[in-house]
């Protein structure tokens, strides 16, 4: 649920971000066409899988790559595959977890549903990712409110707040391979900035902190590194290793396998700490941003091989 709404900042952002682009002359027609495939390209590298795209589609256009991520359903990341697959895990759990959650899940099934069969893109794309992230706020507001505080609970957080980090990571360096030049320090970055800030709610946040400017390092430093901005990097890494930390454990291998995660989720905590806003001005070829999603992949794959596939991890 929380790659879904994820996706849907995600898309939209991307989406509306093509209106930052100078509209090319008749002359450059085939230059413009060839920019924005390369654009497309980015927004299915980030949430999908390329060579599975290109096997299914013909080209990078903006129909087939909407459609890709949001209601193919061969894509296991597009947003309907994801919706059916909370829904399919939540009805085997039905019996253990509070009703409201299967009623805001089952919901937003059906909504996405209808509009698979009438074409979504009937809606306007901004109308339509709204929704999407009103129905998966609904199903964690539900969480927050109504389940008991127990190792389920715990679970669900856990992925919640790694999957957010990633999401905040991704967004950074998807971004910035739309900006003109290729990098955060162009003149031309600031719409882009912005648009990052938007995709995770977070720009009314950062001018709080930040009244005076858009500056590269401000933002960097907000999006990465704030401890209070539920979305920032930093916030999410703590968030998880909390919930990680709080997971009871009766067995002694379970307690192993808990304690060897916290042990790989404080050495990316430290990294975080030593940075400074020196260092992300500095970073003008993205390796801090590359280097953070890369670890939060493998924290990703460490839960997922200690928790949820423990026939393989202990054969």
């Amino acid at each position: 649920m929380e790659r879904t709404e994820n996706h849907a900042r995600f898309v939209d952002v991307l989406y509306h971000l093509q209106q930052l682009q100078p509209r090319e002359a008749v002359d450059d027609r085939l230059r413009s066409e060839v920019d924005n495939a390369g654009k497309w390209a980015l927004v299915v590298g980030a949430i999908g899988d390329r060579k599975e795209f290109e096997s299914a589609y013909d080209g990078y256009y903006e129909d087939d790559v909407l459609q890709y991520v949001t209601m193919d359903r061969a894509n296991p990341n597009s947003m309907l595959s994801c919706v059916s697959a909370a829904r399919a895990n939540l009805r085997t759990l039905r019996e253990k977890l509070p009703g409201e959650l299967w009623d805001a899940l089952n919901g937003m099934y059906l909504w996405l549903r209808e509009r698979q069969e009438d074409g979504w893109r009937k809606e306007a794309p901004h109308a339509f990712f709204r929704q999407m992230k009103d129905w998966a706020s609904l199903f964690q507001g539900y969480s927050q409110s109504v389940m008991p505080r127990e190792n389920e609970w715990r679970f669900l957080e856990c992925g919640r707040y790694l999957e957010r980090m990633e999401n905040t990571l991704r967004i950074l360096q998807a971004v910035r391979g739309w900006v003109p030049g290729g990098g955060w320090h162009e003149p031309e970055a600031y719409p882009y900035l912005q648009a990052v800030l938007r995709s995770i709610s977070g720009y009314d946040s950062f001018r709080r902190y930040h009244a005076d400017g858009l500056g590269v390092d401000a933002i960097m430093e907000f999006v990465l590194l704030n401890a209070a901005f539920p979305r920032s990097v930093q916030y999410s890494l703590r968030k998880m290793d909390a919930h990680l930390s709080l997971l009871e454990a009766q067995e002694p291998a379970m307690r192993a396998r808990r304690d060897k995660l916290l042990r790989s989720s404080a050495r990316v905590l430290a990294d975080l700490a030593c940075l400074e806003r020196d260092d992300l001005l500095l970073d003008r070829d993205g390796r801090i941003v590359a280097h953070l999603l890369e670890q939060s992949r493998q924290l990703g794959a460490a839960m997922e091989a200690a928790f949820f596939r423990l026939g393989e991890a202990t054969a």
